[in-house]
């Protein structure tokens, strides 16, 4: 297999499509893996040419940070790994300014992740949740002063409204703040909501999306079934009684959805967890895609699903299975409607080939 590297948003940070998901590093959730297969993981991963790590603060505890640091030191990696962690969490009970986007939190927060992943600075430094009451102005101030500081590298947002990374990218630009470069949201054939506005904000105001979950929790992986989902085992079934949405992934579309899945797996010969990753990592404004596994098999069969193309009408029946809900006011932004607006002629933004790829390659040239 053959990872290519592709700058993520506006910036000049050259990443993987495949990045490597580190939330399953340690057990103290009920699920995930031991140390040494972690490990084992992480070489795969690298050996296959990747070079994008997340994990997050609040994943088991610390665990995730800490051994990801440890491995990634033991193969001296630092200046080849893009590190992506995140804030936002509260692990302290008792303590608001523990957790949530405000520049107290944040400063903990970061200094907290930079000495469990041993590192001096963090490549991408991500707001993890909205916390409904931190302006975007003291959160986009405060990453820039990190920026500045050299702590962090670059800024991105997770699961905020569309409304506040537009603000917060308008924030930055106004006042020449380090501008946000990522977007890590939830994005699958299961869930594809994302598609209404943040695809087009990402596209238009440089910032590359990180797609999580792309297997939905494991539902998309061939794991599941609907008359066998007692008897899997897995994520889903320990996390059914959680009132995370994330996991909450049982329904007659979903099960639509794998069905349509399995079935185009098998006419392409290849894995249902490969599909279906490769279908989210070509949809557009997606920039990376975050695979993660418990196991060595399962992360070698997720470095396979970019080596193979989905044939157009393959990838339409998955499109039609996984159509999302179109609500108001997004409805009135089809042709239905915006036909009224053009007068009934053509009109786009511009025509194919305007801006054409750029893709270097060529041996390396280096001087001995």
């Amino acid at each position: 297999m053959t990872m290519s590297y592709y700058t993520l948003g506006n910036s000049g940070l050259r990443v993987t499509r495949l990045a490597f998901g580190t939330m399953t590093f340690g057990t103290e959730w009920g699920w995930g893996t031991e140390k040494e297969t972690a490990r084992a993981m992480v070489d795969a991963y690298v050996e296959a040419g990747g070079n994008f790590f997340d994990t997050a603060d609040a994943y088991t505890g610390g665990t995730s940070e800490t051994w990801l640091g440890e491995f990634i030191a033991e193969r001296g990696l630092r200046d080849k790994a893009v590190i992506s962690t995140k804030f936002s969490m509260n692990l302290e009970q008792g303590n608001p300014n523990a957790g949530g986007n405000g520049r107290k939190n944040i400063i903990r927060a970061v200094e907290g992740s930079l000495k469990r992943l041993g590192t001096d600075y963090i490549d991408l430094y991500i707001l993890h949740a909205w916390d409904r009451l931190t302006p975007p102005e003291e959160v986009m101030r405060t990453l820039d002063d990190l920026v500045r500081a050299g702590k962090i590298r670059h800024v991105g947002l997770s699961d905020v409204p569309a409304w506040y990374a537009s603000r917060a990218q308008s924030v930055a630009e106004h006042r020449g703040y380090e501008p946000v470069s990522a977007l890590q949201l939830e994005y699958s054939l299961a869930e594809r909501n994302i598609e209404h506005e943040f695809v087009p904000f990402g596209t238009r105001y440089g910032a590359g999306i990180m797609v999580w979950s792309p297997l939905a929790s494991g539902l998309l992986s061939g794991k599941y079934r609907s008359d066998t989902m007692n008897e899997a085992g897995g994520r889903l079934e320990t996390m059914r009684g959680s009132t995370n949405p994330g996991f909450q992934k049982f329904n007659d579309r979903n099960w639509e959805i794998v069905a349509e899945l399995e079935k185009v797996a098998s006419q392409l010969g290849r894995s249902m967890a490969q599909v279906a990753l490769n279908w989210a990592a070509t949809q557009p404004g997606i920039a990376s895609v975050i695979i993660g596994a418990t196991k060595l098999d399962q992360l070698k069969d997720n470095l396979g699903a970019l080596d193979f193309d989905i044939p157009q009408e393959l990838r339409a029946r998955l499109d039609a299975v996984s159509r999302p809900i179109t609500p108001f006011p997004y409805s009135f932004f089809g042709s239905e409607i915006q036909g009224g607006l053009t007068g009934g002629q053509a009109v786009g933004d511009k025509p194919a080939g305007y801006l054409p790829d750029l893709l270097m390659q060529g041996a390396f040239a280096g001087v001995s």
